[in-house]
């Protein structure tokens, strides 16, 4: 293939502009530079509207005269209200008929009508596991659905092994509490945290709560109604919101709903097609045969295609516009990714209208503008969905970049982003280190894997970094938390993971906060990161611009109405010398980063 590049790049905006995606009511150039003596006559712009039936068209880009040797062909493309990807490519083509082509782009095209709260992405989100933060009392379980026991322990390890019949069911519980995460708001306050969110907290029988049994209830473990809108009121005045776990693509086998077990005295779809949950599930054979989510017969899949279904989660009184009245500011969607775009869409309407700064955040584990599932092109950053995603890709770089991978790669996967989303997707991402859903990232920054592979679960719940790699772990930690807090969106730090907290996959990773015991060190310096993202603007909304990526060095400016922080991380076993922006020289030592100021004249160290 020819190197188009010297006469186009997508992210130059001299030849494509604006940079990135852009709304449906815009205009996009794009202009074409080659050298005169290439001898081009034309230019075409060719594309292909993938949500208008791959329809395709072509342009032509005309000359419009010289620059610096380069003859210029340039156009406009025009989206006229159309929402969805555009996929084009650029050629050039001479008189003799000869003609050179780029490979093809993606243009994101969102609605021009959406309108996104910024309160998310600016601030530091805290994730809780509610059952493994904080009790004041344990509990007593009898009675409970799921045949619960609580350890008596705080500091016991939670059941790891299968039963006799092969199965972990997640029946442990710690006793942790609303009351629990009230009493601690203080200290979470601390951290710089403006957002909670929570795992769910509606009843369950599991300790993970994601197979709801009811979503109208708070789990009586962790307390009533009224001691969420307490704790909202509470987070409210420390000026923290509170966001809620959204499960809904599938719910529990033990469940009013299913009520595959008998437990609720109603009967439920498993048990009768006169139920009015009948037709909220997909039976092969009622009642033991029906889609359920990856197969796992405790977590029934829902019939997304049920009205009444659908009203229940969305409607006036449902679900998603009862709980932010009762005080939640937010929903977190569940493997949004299984969820139909009108279920995503009917969610995003029904969280607006009842509450308008709300926000729905996505679990998605890849880029979200172009994900496929179920051989459907999702909506998820188009507007009316998905406010922002779960940031997988960039956490995926960022410890790419600690364990050895170059910095050029990191800034690639960011950009990669800032091109594919809306500006107000990009910065309202959730973006971790660390999630239920991943090991400890103390232990994989300190194994450099999971060690699934080649251990036993045993070993696995004994196994504690030695002070060699802890202390190079830790290191890591710091480094990379330091990136994650400099850039767009919103950075979200798994509890006790600001403790120094190890563990390896569920449920070594959902251990209980080691309350008196915690890494004081490693407090100190999250809670210093809290600290500058809510007080230092540009990192809250400012620009960004990239300075130094080269080998195991990166840095980045963020710039906002004069003001500008640069953040500088060196992951290499050397020193490193950054260039600062006003020519100043900044030395690095190896494993190390800086937070820096810009007081008009010179930059100073801020962290």
């Amino acid at each position: 293939m020819e190197d188009t590049n010297r006469w186009f790049r997508p992210t130059d905006p001299r030849c494509k502009s604006p940079y990135g995606a852009v709304s449906s009511e815009s205009q996009v150039r794009f202009t074409l530079r080659p050298q005169r003596q290439e001898a081009f006559v034309r230019g075409v712009l060719r594309t292909r509207w993938e949500f208008d039936g791959d329809r395709v068209t072509e342009t032509l880009l005309p000359w419009v005269g010289m620059e610096k040797g380069s003859d210029l062909f340039s156009g406009l493309l025009e989206p006229e209200g159309y929402v969805g990807l555009i996929w084009y490519s650029l050629r050039l083509e001479r008189g003799d008929g000869s003609w050179e082509e780029t490979e093809e782009y993606q243009l994101t095209v969102y609605d021009a009508a959406e309108n996104v709260p910024s309160w998310f992405g600016e601030g530091v989100t805290y994730q809780i596991f509610p059952d493994r933060f904080f009790r004041r009392s344990i509990p007593d379980p009898t009675g409970l659905v799921g045949g619960r026991w609580v350890h008596q322990g705080w500091d016991e390890e939670p059941v790891y092994l299968p039963n006799e019949h092969g199965e972990i069911r997640n029946r442990d519980f710690f006793g942790g509490s609303l009351p629990g995460i009230e009493e601690k708001l203080p200290y979470i306050q601390s951290l710089g945290v403006e957002t909670i969110y929570l795992c769910p907290i509606f009843e369950a029988p599991e300790n993970h709560r994601y197979g709801a049994a009811d979503y109208e209830k708070i789990d009586p473990m962790l307390g009533t109604g009224e001691d969420f809108t307490r704790l909202c009121q509470k987070a409210h005045r420390l000026g923290i919101r509170i966001m809620l776990d959204g499960v809904f693509n599938h719910t529990g086998f033990v469940s009013k709903y299913f009520n595959g077990d008998g437990f609720y005295p109603g009967p439920g779809a498993a048990q009768s097609q006169d139920s009015p949950y009948s037709d909220w599930f997909c039976f092969h054979n009622r009642p033991h045969e029906y889609a359920s989510w990856w197969g796992i017969y405790s977590l029934p899949t829902t019939n997304k295609e049920s009205p009444s279904w659908l009203e229940y989660i969305t409607g006036e009184n449902g679900i998603i516009r009862s709980w932010l009245r009762a005080g939640a500011d937010g929903w977190r969607l569940d493997v949004a990714d299984e969820l139909p775009d009108f279920v995503v869409h009917a969610i995003h309407e029904a969280a607006r209208a009842e509450k308008p700064s709300a926000v729905i955040i996505g679990e998605v584990w890849e880029d979200a503008s172009n994900k496929i599932a179920y051989d459907v092109r999702r909506k998820h950053v188009l507007g009316g969905h998905c406010d922002g995603v779960m940031n997988y890709p960039v956490r995926n770089a960022i410890l790419g970049f600690l364990l050895g991978g170059k910095g050029d790669w990191l800034r690639d996967t960011v950009e990669t982003q800032r091109q594919n989303y809306p500006r107000w997707a990009f910065y309202s991402g959730m973006n971790s280190l660390g999630t239920h859903d991943t090991p400890r990232i103390l232990t994989l920054l300190g194994e450099e894997s999971d060690r699934k592979g080649d251990t036993s679960r045993d070993w696995r719940s004994q196994s504690r970094l030695c002070p060699e790699k802890r202390t190079l772990a830790v290191k890591r930690l710091r480094l990379g938390s330091l990136l994650l807090y400099a850039l767009p969106g919103s950075p979200t730090l798994y509890y006790g993971d600001e403790a120094g907290m190890e563990g390896f996959e569920d449920p070594f990773n959902r251990r209980t906060f080691p309350w008196g015991r915690e890494d004081q060190e490693l407090v100190s310096w999250f809670t210093a990161l809290g600290k500058a993202r809510k007080e230092l603007v540009p990192l809250r909304k400012g620009d960004l611009e990239w300075l130094t990526c080269r080998g195991r060095l990166v840095s980045f400016a963020r710039s906002w109405q004069g003001e500008r922080v640069v953040a500088a991380a060196n992951a290499g076993d050397r020193e490193a010398i950054v260039e600062l922006p006003n020519g100043e020289q900044l030395r690095l030592p190896p494993m190390s980063g800086k937070l820096l100021g810009w007081d008009g004249t010179s930059f100073s160290s801020l962290l």
